[in-house]
């Protein structure tokens, strides 16, 4: 019997679906347009960079707020 892999839950969790994380993508950038940065910012930035950016919210409004 294979324990190690039984063991070793990164190798057997499930994956993640396009389709689920093309929904968490776009809530994401709902969030980021929530918090005042324009559409056309947030439809640039890639993935990474709108998870980095909603680590700090507080820092993203005051930069909208001041840009304004």
């Amino acid at each position: 019997m294979a324990t190690s892999t039984f063991r070793n839950k990164n190798k057997v969790r499930p994956k993640k679906q396009g389709a689920a994380k093309r929904r968490k993508i776009l809530m994401q950038k709902r969030h980021l347009m929530a918090l005042g940065m324009s559409e056309e910012s947030v439809a640039n930035l890639q993935s990474d960079k709108l998870r980095a950016l909603l680590k700090y919210p507080k820092k993203v409004q005051a930069a909208c707020a001041a840009g304004k």
